[in-house]
């Protein structure tokens, strides 16, 4: 989703959102740290919104981009004139203060927001459950509780990275929680006790029916408030775990049921992509009595091989392993997976807790749009802190509010019925062409390259650099919009009507 009058992140590439930052420490006035996070997590909008009135940076000598960690290449001054001269005038609706229309439930049970931790270790001890929840998480998937007797291995995380030094993609050969699973019951109720209206989410994974069975019992005993049942761990397949089970509907019926058995809180079945369909897993929790579907956990993945030392990443002396792939790389994945549960009238009911490569407040606003009624974080976190939670809030918070939402529940499945399995729906009669826009154009000449080499050589670039659309060998099928370094092609209200030709 795109609007027309924000900033876009990439113009803040080459900041690195520093911890205590120091372009901060030097402003009079304290605002830069916070208006480049708001333009990274492309929440330029409110982050415009809740400027002051008045521009402090005018006539200011700037010391933020003197202390700034990297001298010169932040242009803060600028940035921040932009959010005031071209966002914040632009705005239809001030920064709102109310957030309650963020309030949602899982099961029945309240959340302040939709936004959770996911079960990893970004959820792993009362330390950092107790910060993300002062932080403004409305609650946490704890990482997976097992009786398994675990050590990790070291490094374990490797990352496919942007141009700018972001993660893209992210692998892990992580197992579960490594704490006793009297250990993770007294974080429990330390959590409950201290933060009763944040939302404790227990993963657990059993051996067989009793363990399941007991586990979520102890859970519940312990203040959570629902339990997750992890059948989708990639590095946990061994002996029939993890991911295996859930690529056996049969088992995922099971054990539901036996979780089902061991408590009365909501149980949710946290599915694995690595299947072809989500569906025949997720029918089967329900008829084993699930109240809802966590998804996707991560993607079995090789991210790379060294060429020197041909190891595969992340390399353990000498030796490496399938792992779990996250990041914003698997979001297509998850929401082609969220729209196909949230489709399926088989499946009608059950909360979907969705996830996988949310790193913005839009990330998570398609998410809802599919079918999510909540969603979970993960990979963002590890790489920029739980920090991200006021851009996620208060980004979704401006948007429902801007268009007339009362509550984020309204949106919940609004784009499901959009997404068809099948192209043979689609309207294949016109064509939409593309619209150059020549002041933008630096004459760069990708998008006739790539029109050339990879569309329909509907695009060539004149003595001026400009690019000159032939219509009668246009498509309209974008690919020129996407590749273009300036954001300077956008799309025509114009139609060219094949049928009649």
């Amino acid at each position: 989703m795109a609007f027309e009058n924000k900033i876009d992140r990439s113009e803040a590439v080459n900041c690195v959102l520093c911890g205590n930052a120091r372009c901060e420490q030097a402003c009079p006035v304290k605002l830069p740290a916070k208006a480049l996070r708001g333009i990274w997590f492309d929440n330029s909008r409110c982050t415009a919104a809740e400027l002051p009135a008045e521009n402090p940076c005018s006539g200011c000598s700037a010391p933020c981009e003197k202390a700034c960690v990297r001298v010169g290449k932040v242009p803060i001054k600028a940035l921040m004139t932009r959010l005031y001269e071209d966002v914040k005038p632009l705005l239809e609706i001030p920064a709102p203060v109310d957030k309650n229309r963020l309030k949602t439930d899982i099961c029945g049970i309240p959340l302040e927001n939709p936004f959770l931790l996911s079960s990893s270790v970004v959820a792993s001890t009362y330390d950092m459950c107790a910060r993300a929840f002062e932080a403004g998480w409305a609650g946490a998937a704890f990482k997976t509780i097992c009786s398994l007797d675990i050590h990790e291995a070291s490094p374990r995380f490797s990352a496919i990275k942007g141009i700018s030094g972001e993660i893209i993609g992210f692998k892990n050969i992580e197992q579960l929680s490594d704490h006793s699973v009297a250990e993770n019951m007294e974080i429990f109720r330390r959590l409950k006790q201290n933060y009763p209206t944040k939302f404790i989410l227990a993963s657990i994974m059993g051996k067989d029916e009793a363990e399941w069975a007991e586990l979520a019992g102890l859970c519940e005993q312990n203040g959570a408030d629902a339990v997750e049942l992890n059948f989708s761990c990639p590095n946990m397949a061994e002996g029939g775990l993890g991911s295996d089970i859930g690529q056996v509907p049969e088992l995922v019926e099971r054990f539901t049921k036996a979780a089902k058995r061991g408590c009365k809180i909501p149980v949710l079945a946290k599915l694995t992509p690595n299947v072809a369909s989500m569906i025949p897993a997720g029918e089967a929790a329900k008829r084993g009595g699930a109240d809802g579907i966590a998804a996707i956990n991560t993607i079995k993945s090789v991210t790379g091989v060294n060429p020197h030392t041909l190891v595969a990443a992340p390399a353990v002396h000498g030796q490496s392993a399938l792992g779990g792939y996250s990041g914003n790389a698997v979001k297509p994945i998850a929401l082609r997976f969220i729209a196909e549960l949230a489709n399926n009238k088989a499946l009608n009911g059950l909360h979907i807790s969705g996830m996988g490569g949310i790193e913005t407040w839009q990330d998570a606003l398609e998410f809802i749009l599919l079918g999510s009624g909540s969603v979970q974080v993960t990979t963002a976190v590890m790489q920029y802190g739980y920090r991200i939670i006021n851009d996620l809030t208060s980004g979704l918070n401006y948007y429902l509010a801007e268009k007339g939402y009362d509550c984020v529940k309204e949106l919940v499945g609004l784009a499901a019925n959009t997404v068809s399995d099948s192209t043979d729906v689609l309207e294949r009669d016109t064509v939409l062409f593309p619209k150059f826009d020549h002041v933008k154009c630096i004459g760069c000449g990708r998008c006739a390259i790539s029109c050339s080499d990879g569309g329909h050589s509907a695009i060539k670039q004149g003595e001026d650099g400009k690019p000159k659309l032939d219509g009668s060998k246009c498509v309209g099928c974008h690919l020129c919009l996407l590749v273009c370094p300036e954001r300077a092609i956008r799309t025509a209200k114009k139609r060219i009507d094949r049928s009649k030709q």
